[in-house]
């Protein structure tokens, strides 16, 4: 069985020359080893991004907020699946914790389920 360096170095080669489908087959695996891998989560939403898969991104994306919510790297890529899957409100609140975060402000882990005021 491949280690999670090894499969998150196979899943970014594939993602780097296009081979989208294994990247998140890759990706999925390290997060299978290990549910509390913030940075696989991030990886695996943002294949899905490619893929077009944004529903699968959101909640990819979401497993990685949850771990990590003061990952600003993390609500910009929401930010993006949730605009692709045409869900703007959810796009402008996911980036506005991304600004919060390059401000240097914090957001709460209970802050992150909260849904935006449409």
């Amino acid at each position: 069985m491949a280690t999670i360096d090894e499969l998150m170095d196979d899943g970014n080669g594939a993602l780097a020359i296009g081979e989208l489908e294994e990247a998140a087959k890759c990706f999925r695996e390290v997060v299978t080893q290990d549910p509390q891998f913030q940075d696989g989560w991030h990886a695996l939403g943002m294949a899905l991004y490619k893929l077009d898969r944004y529903e699968e991104a959101i909640e990819a994306g979401m497993r990685a907020a949850r771990i990590d919510p003061n990952n600003q790297f993390v609500w910009s890529s929401l930010s993006l699946a949730f605009n692709g899957n045409k869900q703007k409100a959810e796009a402008e609140w996911a980036g506005a914790k991304a600004r919060i975060i390059s401000w240097g402000g914090k957001i709460k882990p209970e802050a992150v389920d909260e849904k935006p005021s449409l």
